[in-house]
Parts: structure tokens; sequence; C-alpha cells
């Protein structure tokens, strides 16, 4: 199989997902879909469209934001409250396999197209849903956006430094998780599909999906009474495994055994660290975090970060620079896995995304992307495909 054939073949070609969802949470489920070979159909707004669209900075009046979560989509505006979209929206239900939406629950009930009618009418089609707290519970109607279910679900209650006011991750983690979660939900739901010939509908909530990434968070709380609080870039249970100052930056290392402390004193040319009682075990490491921090430091402020990475690098420790975007987009790790990827697009000029990251061995990556596609700008061919028998 030529490159140019296995990366357009994809894990789920001849899928086809009709999409109702804008922003974020949603349509970064359906990027990363698109992203595996299926045929994903935007179905928007007249007039305005996602409501990302809107977001700036912008190129050419047209939206870096919306740009950089919409590659290889298709878009057509209908108004579902319009007979005529109508028809048009449900011959296309007819010849999806998946439906995605992240209105609040109870606003496709509204347009008829709640679960059960789409269920009855259209049993093989999936239909995928993600929303600030699901179909269930006391507050499942209630709006929200990322910062909200960050702030409820804990995690800025960990992120940041000690005695500091609670920070944001500096991503939408909130809607990011909830998208990723839903796609594993929707491919799950594809195979019980291809055993059964019936789809089923999944409810991600993004709050739901906060609480299912904390980590050990909750074990330890339930069993310990311990509060888990921000601590920086250090981290709970392991030593040394943070950011430490050089002499013109930081360099991180992350020596999360016995064996990897003893490479990293000899790569610090510090052997007095692995004999040191103190620090003779992750516990006692753990124990005596500060002054262990102290006494890397002593050492690493002594030469720039490029002298320690190479010297860590060099025993196989675990270790690397606080990369800014500029800089991460330079690594030559981040270039050889196709993960900067150069998009034509008539309107914005050239631009760069984020690329795949979810690499198929025997399947070559899509050397570009196509373009987010401008509003309502594929109806013909959406329409030919729907009035398809």
């Amino acid at each position: 199989m030529s490159d140019a054939a296995a990366a357009g073949a994809g894990l789920l070609s001849g899928v086809t997902v009709v999409d109702l969802s804008r922003v974020l949470a949603g349509p970064f489920c359906t990027m990363t879909l698109a992203n595996l070979g299926a045929r994903v159909i935007k179905v928007e707004i007249p007039g305005t469209g996602d409501d990302s669209r809107a977001f700036g900075p912008f190129a050419n009046g047209k939206s870096l934001y919306f740009s950089s979560i919409n590659c290889n989509k298709e878009s057509i505006a209908l108004n579902l409250k319009a007979p005529e979209d109508r028809a048009i929206f449900e011959q296309l239900l007819a010849k999806a396999d998946v439906l995605v939406e992240n209105y609040r629950p109870g606003t496709m009930e509204k347009l008829g197209y709640g679960w059960e009618t789409l269920h009855a009418r259209f049993p093989h089609l999936i239909y995928g849903a993600a929303s600030g707290f699901g179909d269930s519970g006391p507050i499942s109607k209630r709006a929200a956006y990322d910062m909200v279910v960050q702030g409820m679900g804990g995690i800025m209650s960990m992120t940041g430094y000690p005695g500091q006011p609670a920070a944001r991750v500096g991503i939408s983690i909130g809607d990011i998780t909830a998208g990723l979660y839903l796609t594993i939900g929707l491919n799950a739901a594809l195979y019980r599909r291809s055993v059964t010939g019936v789809g089923d509908k999944i409810d991600i909530a993004m709050l739901d999906c906060q609480v299912a990434i904390l980590e050990d968070s909750v074990t330890v709380y339930a069993k310990t009474g311990e509060i888990p609080g921000p601590l920086g870039t250090r981290h709970p249970s392991i030593a040394p495994f943070q950011a430490f100052e050089a002499k013109d930056g930081h360099v991180i290392i992350a020596a999360g055994n016995d064996h990897l402390f003893g490479l990293m004193a000899q790569a610090l040319a510090r052997p007095d660290l692995a004999t040191d009682a103190r620090f003779a075990s992750n516990e006692l490491r753990h124990e005596n975090v500060d002054a262990l921090q102290a006494e890397i430091e002593k050492t690493l402020k002594t030469g720039p970060v490029t002298t320690w990475l190479d010297a860590l690098n060099g025993k196989g420790v675990p270790c690397a620079p606080i990369n800014d975007v500029p800089h991460m987009m330079a690594e030559p790790q981040v270039a050889a896995r196709n993960m900067i990827v150069t998009v034509a697009d008539p309107v914005a000029g050239e631009i760069k995304v984020a690329g795949n990251p979810i690499k198929v061995v025997g399947h070559a990556d899509a050397p570009t992307f196509r373009p987010p596609p401008e509003l309502d700008g594929d109806r013909a061919e959406i329409l030919a495909f729907a009035a398809v028998k």
C-alpha cells in the first residue's frame, strides 16, 4: 500500500458522523474521529455557524480557534426548526453511523430529536452526547463551561503553587477530556453495533471526566483523610520528580525509582546524594524533598540547562526543558512524529495545526489535512450524499 493510500484509508473509513456540536468538547471528539478516517458532516446554524467561528484571533477574517479544531470536516447550514431543513437532517441521520451533540440536556428533546425518538426511527444510529453534567443527577440541566467543571471537579485545587490562589489548567482540560472520553465511548459503541446491529447512546458529562482523571487523589483522601493540594511542579509521592532551577532556566528531572536516582547522582557528579541517608529511598526522599531540592539546585545552578540535559540523558534519566509553544514546535521529535501539520486554507492562508497523535503501524500519517470548512461550504456534496437511496 502506498503512503498516500494508507493515509487516506483510516481505521474509521466508511463511518459517517453527523456533528451538531460546537466550540470544543464535541468538536474535539469529531476532530479525532475525522483524523481516524471518518466522514464528519458539521450541521451548523445558518448565518453564524459554530460559536467558535467568532473566536479570535483571526486570519483574513477566519477564526484560528475554529480552524485548530475543525480540519478534515465538511459543513452544511440547517435550521432545525424549518421543515425543509429538518427533512434534510433526517435524510442525513438515515445514512449516518453516529450523531454527536453537546447541547444542554433537554435541548434535543425540544427539537424532536431526543434519544428515544431517534432510536425508534433510526435503530442503527449511535448517539453521542457531551454536556456539563450529563443526562442524570440533580444539576443535570445546568449550563457549564470548562472553568466550571475544572472548579467543581477538584483539579483547580491541585493546580498552581502552595499558598497561592487556585489556578486554571492552561488548556481547556474539562472540554478536552470530555471529547476524548466521548471518542472512546463512540468507538466502543461502533464495535457493539457490529455485533448487535443496534446503536447505543453515549452520555458524557464534563464533570464526570474531571473526576475520572484525578489519578489517586480520590483513593488517597478517602482512605487517609489527607486533602490533596497544589504542589507546583512536584509530584505528590515521588521525589525527585519536579522542575529544578539551573543557571539559565529550569530542568525537569523525573527519577522515579532508586536506580534512576543513582544514575541522576552520577549525571550531576554528586555521588554523595546516592549515599545520603536522607535520600536512601523514595519514601525518605519524599519526606526530605525540600532538602533534596536544595542539594540538586546547588549543583544545577552552576551550569546551563543544555549541559544538564545532555548529562542526564547520557545516563538515561528522564528529563526535559520547560518548552514554550515555539520551542515545542521546534523539537525534532515533534516534527518526526508529524505532530505539526501545515494546512493550505483558501481563506486564512497557510496555517499550522496539531497533528494526529494516534499512529497506526502500516498506515502512514496524512501529510496535510483538509482545511476547516467554510460555513455551508459543502452543501452540494452533502445534499447529494443525503439524497442517495
